[in-house]
């Protein structure tokens, strides 16, 4: 396959945090983002969630169930956690080994935030325990418009959690940053779809 001669950046940037303090952190790593490309960028015939056919297709489901790849992933999502998390909040379904990884790795308490409250036992929208005063980090794979990371967001909210934050592993860019922002999000993403795409 032919590689692009452009590559994704991978040095060191500094993110502006709400409060008004900066912290550096790392973009992905473009031999990294190549492999999440390889292993999850499909060809063929598929129909799109529209109706519409396409004979390409990312299906980000490949580099979540490769533990090697996975595992080098939370490695690299370390550094984007912001300071002041106080657990992680992994969204049904992408998000959920996302979110156990890096809790692993950081120590940090996971939670896993249902689409809608199960209709039986304990009726949660929110597992893994009690929410109220928490400053969650809402954890996913790929993020496009940021319409189910806002909605987990004001459902989290509801039940007494803090969300000023979220992250994932590739931004789409189809404006799901500027919509979280508006929410008072911040989105941090260790690829974007472009970077990804340049890295192959």
């Amino acid at each position: 396959m032919p590689r692009s001669t452009t590559a994704a950046p991978t040095g060191p940037t500094e993110w502006e945090i709400p409060d008004g303090s900066r912290r550096t952190v790392h973009n992905g790593d473009v031999t990294l983002g190549a492999r999440v490309y390889a292993t999850s960028h499909l060809t063929g015939t598929f129909v799109l969630r529209s109706g519409r056919k396409a004979d390409r297709y990312f299906d980000k489901y490949r580099f979540e169930s490769d533990p090697g790849l996975l595992g080098e992933v939370v490695e690299a999502l370390v550094p984007l956690v912001p300071r002041g998390i106080e657990g992680l909040a992994g969204l049904e379904l992408g998000g959920v080994p996302i979110a156990t990884m890096l809790s692993s790795v950081t120590g940090l308490p996971a939670f896993f935030v249902r689409k809608e409250p199960k209709k039986y036992g304990t009726e949660r929208l929110c597992e893994g325990g009690d929410i109220a005063g928490r400053n969650l980090l809402i954890v996913e794979d790929v993020v496009t418009t940021g319409g189910q990371v806002v909605l987990s967001a004001q459902d989290l909210r509801s039940e007494g959690a803090v969300v000023e934050h979220a992250l994932c592993v590739i931004d789409r860019e189809g404006g799901g940053s500027g919509v979280m922002g508006a929410e008072g999000i911040m989105l941090r993403a260790l690829f974007t779809m472009s970077e990804l795409e340049a890295a192959v």
